[in-house]
């Protein structure tokens, strides 16, 4: 039995384990999140280059009688040292491993989500201040794509024509949108009888900005914020349907 192999990695959370090691949790490309242990004190060339958001080939040891690896190299591709230089890229690259691992690392197919993992943590690396909660929201949506549970974005009924203008609603209950007269709130008062049915608005500004592809590592900003919020406020909501729970570290971007 093979006992040491090496994958491509990208480190997603490390903690303390013990009085000197470090226990950390890696998406692989070839089987998704592994945890392992990194034995060695703060001064540790090894627990340095083991440490979140860093990429790379990592060499393990996997012990059967104990069912456990351990790090016994990492070779750092990306270190990704931007993340760290600002508050807002630190908390919504966190929000982005936590995701990840709460969704175990995409559920199969590894090599896809650990290039969208790679892409969204390459784009916060430089982004400005401003710019990490769209990359995030972004993230969301996408995650919620390739996990297989982000609705289209308009309305579920066939028989329904939905205008370019119109505003969908989203049904937290069922997972799908609905337009205006299908929320059974056409001539009413609109979002505040949406949201007393637990419905989640989606303008037309916020819809072509989470339908329109990406062409760049930095999504196009919004024209107003009214829009982004709703477009934050339904990606969290299918997200948190996906995963069945909301993420605390969600609301800290």
């Amino acid at each position: 039995m093979q006992r040491s192999f090496t994958r491509t990695a990208l480190i997603l959370r490390s903690r303390p384990s013990g009085e000197s090691n470090r226990e950390v949790w890696l998406l692989t490309a070839e089987e998704g999140i592994i945890r392992a242990t990194v034995f060695g004190g703060p001064k540790s060339r090894l627990r340095a280059h083991a440490a979140p958001f860093h990429s790379g080939t990592v060499w393990l040891y996997h012990d059967p009688v104990r069912d456990s690896r351990k790090i016994t190299d990492f070779d750092v591709v990306s270190w990704r040292l931007g993340l760290r230089e600002m508050y807002e890229r630190t908390m919504t690259a966190n929000a982005v491993a936590e995701t990840v691992l709460a969704s175990h690392g995409g559920g199969g197919n590894w090599r896809t989500a650990f290039g969208l993992f790679s892409f969204t943590l390459d784009s916060l690396e430089e982004a400005a201040a401003e710019a990490c909660p769209r990359i995030f929201v972004r993230f969301l949506w996408n995650w919620a794509a390739f996990l297989g549970g982000c609705p289209g974005l308009s309305c579920a009924s066939s028989a329904c024509e939905q205008a370019d203008d119109g505003v969908l609603w989203y049904d937290r209950k069922e997972g799908i949108f609905l337009c205006t007269r299908c929320a059974g709130l056409y001539g009413t008062g609109g979002s505040e009888d949406g949201a007393a049915a637990g419905l989640l608005a989606l303008g037309p500004a916020a819809r072509v900005w989470l339908a329109s592809p990406e062409d760049g590592p930095l999504p196009r900003p919004f024209p107003d914020a009214p829009s982004f919020r709703e477009a934050r406020s339904v990606a969290m909501a299918v997200m948190e349907g996906v995963l069945g729970r909301r993420l605390a570290t969600w609301d800290e971007i």
